[in-house]
């Protein structure tokens, strides 16, 4: 049922058991079934300001990944154009995946339908609410990056360790923490991530045997990336998620990459 049929049938039966009631009971049922079927168009005149603060409300929650998210998806090419793809792609998977289902649940649906717009400017704005830390800190050199990720594991209580530049068979750091082997692969990077360095990560997974391995950057990663880190198991993560990383509750051997 639309909501403004379901709308109209509240009306109606309101009105037929209001006015029943009245025959028996007289103004004051009469008054009382005014008052509700003013409530009934009142709360329906209501429901975009209650969307709007549903899909804000759900937004919030995620507002520290939404904004890191957008923060790595973002980037200006060497031609000087802003690039925002990757983060448009994001902003509607997690419209979709995420906002969608709770609004349907809320009785929102048809809203959702004709406010689709309005759902993902509450998504914008949310993720440009948060401060992030400055990036202008984080190291521009390759291997003072990698020191700089394996200070920031030493924060959140791992044993960490920056590797050999010949040897370490695509680990840049280990670190090991509650019985659980780690590696990263670190990429200082001005655009997004590719599926290269999944690969490299699942391989030293392998060489070093890991129980968890992740490709770490202050840029985002492409689509090719995300669908193997799905595959194998590794992490795709920014760096200022290493200071609160901790150990699996289940943590297993990453997969081999695919071929």
């Amino acid at each position: 049922m639309s909501g403004r049929s379901s709308l109209v049938a509240r009306l109606f039966w309101t009105t037929i058991i209001g006015g029943a009631l009245a025959f028996g009971f007289g103004l004051p049922a009469l008054a009382a079934t005014g008052l509700v079927l003013l409530y009934i168009v009142l709360h329906r005149l209501d429901r975009p300001r209650r969307f709007r603060r549903a899909a804000r409300r759900l937004a919030r929650v995620h507002a520290e990944t939404l904004a890191l998210r957008r923060h790595q998806e973002c980037f200006e090419d060497a031609y000087g154009n802003w690039i925002d793809d990757g983060w448009l792609r994001e902003r509607d998977y997690f419209a979709e995946r995420t906002i969608l289902p709770h609004l349907d649940a809320r009785g929102f649906a048809d809203l959702a339908d004709t406010r689709w717009a309005v759902v993902l400017d509450i998504i914008d704005d949310v993720a440009l609410s948060v401060d992030l830390p400055d990036d202008a800190e984080v190291p521009d050199d390759g291997i003072a990056y990698e020191r700089f990720c394996a200070e920031a594991l030493r924060e959140a209580g791992w044993s960490a360790r920056p590797t050999k530049a010949s040897g370490d068979q695509g680990a840049d750091v280990v670190a090991e923490r509650a019985g659980i082997r780690l590696v990263l692969q670190c990429k200082r990077y001005t655009k997004p991530v590719g599926n290269a360095a999944v690969q490299e990560a699942a391989a030293a997974a392998r060489y070093w045997q890991a129980d968890m391995a992740a490709v770490v950057s202050n840029a985002g990663f492409t689509p090719a990336a995300r669908k193997l880190s799905g595959a194998t198991g590794v992490l795709l993560l920014h760096h200022d998620a290493l200071r609160s990383l901790s150990p699996g509750r289940k943590a297993r051997r990453v997969n081999a990459a695919p071929a």
